[in-house]
């Protein structure tokens, strides 16, 4: 089981670009996908993007690609989520999160999860 720490979060006017690291402690850190998730007030947690363990396999929830990118640095036991062209609906708390290998599946698939990091985008 892995431990998840999120940072790079904060108030950013739209238009402008984060980058979200979450960076992991424990056993066998390669063997694990990576998956951001978001929550906003009122809403239901959603999926955002993730990584196989390998990073061959990446994925984007429709609503980010081409603006939002997920990386991984497996000597760093990190995993990035560059965040550019911020849009006011992306403001939420942003999770990441761990599952064997590969991204599919759900979000109760995920076994770890980190504490959350604030994102806020308003001008």
């Amino acid at each position: 089981q892995l431990q998840l720490v999120e940072s790079g979060g904060g108030l950013v006017q739209p238009g402008g670009s984060l980058r979200l690291s979450c960076t992991a402690s424990g056993f066998s850190f390669q063997n694990y996908a990576i998956g951001w998730f978001r929550q906003a007030p009122g809403k239901e947690r959603e999926g955002v993007s993730c990584i196989s363990s390998t990073g061959g396999s990446l994925n984007y929830a429709d609503s980010v690609k081409g603006r939002f990118t997920i990386s991984r640095d497996n000597a760093k036991n990190t995993v990035y989520l560059q965040m550019n062209s911020l849009k006011s609906e992306d403001t939420a708390v942003y999770y990441c999160a761990a599952k064997r290998y590969y991204c599919s599946g759900s979000k109760t698939d995920f076994a770890s999860w980190g504490q959350g990091t604030q994102v806020t985008v308003s001008s």
